[in-house]
C-alpha cells in the first residue's frame, strides 16, 4: 500500500507557518530571539532551564543522582521552559542555547558563568565536574562516549521521526511511519542484543550512558511513550525491558522525571525544583507509581 497523496517538492522550498500538528508552533526555520526576557536566576550555582521531555529527563534525573551520592554542589534551581509557549525564543534562552532548545544549564560556580547545552554535553560537562557516574576503569571511556554518542544520534529518529509521523502529525500517512518504526525497532534490537549480557549498558557501572539512554529507550520498553508499546511490540526486547525497570526503580530517577513536568497526573508534575524539600510527603508517596510520558 502506498500514500493515497503524493507530494512533488517545489523547485524552492517556502516555509508554511501553519504547518499543522501538536509542536508546529514551535518550529522555523530561522534561529535567534522572538522577544526580550532576561531568564529567572536562583540561589544553587547550577541553573538549569528545561522541560519534563526525555531530554530534559536526562539532566535531572543525573543531578537527582549526584545529590544522592552525597555531592552536595549539584544543588540546583531548575525553571520551567514551556516550548508550546515560545519561552525558548526569549533573548535569555537564546543568549544561553543559539539553538532554542532545552535542556540548558548555567553553571555559576566560578569566576564567570558556564554555559552548557545540549543534553549529552550537560551529562559530561556534570560527569566530570563532579567525577561521578564515570566508568572507574578508564579504557571504558571510550565505550562510555561511543554509547552516549548513539543515543544523540538515535533520539531524533525515535523523537523527530517515529514519535512525531506516529503521534502529533496532522495526517498519518504510511510511508514515514513504516521507515521509522523499522529504524526505532532496529535500534531496540541493538540495545537488547548488547544488555543481553550486561546489566548496565557499560556492565556493572551504572553511568551516564544509561541516563541519557533510558528517558527514550527505556521510556518506550516500558510503553510510557507515543502509546506505541503494542506498535512496536516492545515485550520482544526482554533486556531492554528488564534494564528499564531497573533503572526506573531507582529514586533518583523517579525524582527526575517529576522535575519540570507538566504533563500527566498532578501528583507526578514538579513544575519547578529550588529545593530538595521541593518533593514534599504527599508527592514522595506516589513517585513509584507508573505514569504516562
Amino acid at each position: 500500500m502506498t500514500d493515497a497523496l503524493s507530494y512533488t517538492p517545489p523547485k524552492i522550498w517556502k516555509w508554511e507557518s501553519e504547518n499543522g500538528g501538536q509542536f508546529a508552533s514551535i518550529n522555523r526555520p530561522i534561529a535567534g530571539a522572538t522577544h526580550d526576557k532576561e531568564l529567572p536566576v536562583g540561589r544553587h550555582p547550577l541553573q538549569l532551564y528545561s522541560l519534563g521531555t526525555p531530554n530534559g529527563v536526562k539532566v535531572t534525573v543525573l543531578l537527582e543522582e549526584l545529590l544522592a551520592q552525597g555531592v552536595s554542589e549539584a544543588e540546583y534551581d531548575a525553571f520551567l521552559i514551556r516550548i508550546s509557549e515560545g519561552d525558548q525564543f526569549s533573548s535569555g534562552f537564546v543568549e544561553i542555547n543559539p539553538n532554542s532548545k532545552i535542556p540548558a544549564l548555567v553553571d555559576r560556580s566560578g569566576p564567570a558563568p558556564v554555559r552548557v547545552f545540549e543534553s549529552g554535553a550537560i551529562l559530561l560537562y556534570l560527569a566530570e565536574k563532579f567525577g561521578k557516574f564515570l566508568p572507574s576503569d578508564a579504557s571504558q571511556r571510550p565505550e562510555l562516549l561511543s554509547w552516549l554518542f548513539w543515543q544523540m544520534g538515535s533520539a531524533p529518529f525515535l523523537g523527530g521521526g517515529f514519535g512525531h509521523f506516529y503521534a502529533y502529525a496532522p495526517e498519518k500517512f504510511e510511508y514515514p511511519i513504516n521507515r521509522y518504526a523499522m529504524e526505532v525497532k532496529r535500534q531496540l534490537d541493538v540495545l537488547d542484543r548488547h544488555l543481553a549480557e550486561r546489566r548496565f549498558i557499560l556492565g556493572e557501572e551504572y553511568t551516564i550512558a544509561d541516563i541519557a539512554i533510558f528517558p527514550w529507550y527505556g521510556a518506550m520498553a516500558r510503553g510510557l511513550l507515543y502509546d506505541a508499546a503494542e506498535f512496536l511490540q516492545v515485550h520482544e526486547y526482554k533486556n531492554v525491558v528488564r534494564w528499564a525497570e531497573e533503572v526506573y526503580a531507582r529514586p533518583a530517577v523517579q525524582r527526575g522525571r517529576m522535575v519540570n513536568r507538566t504533563f500527566g497526573e498532578p501528583e507526578t508534575q514538579l513544575h519547578e525544583r529550588h529545593d530538595a524539600s521541593d518533593f514534599d510527603t504527599k508527592t514522595q508517596d506516589k513517585i513509584g507509581e507508573p505514569a504516562a510520558s
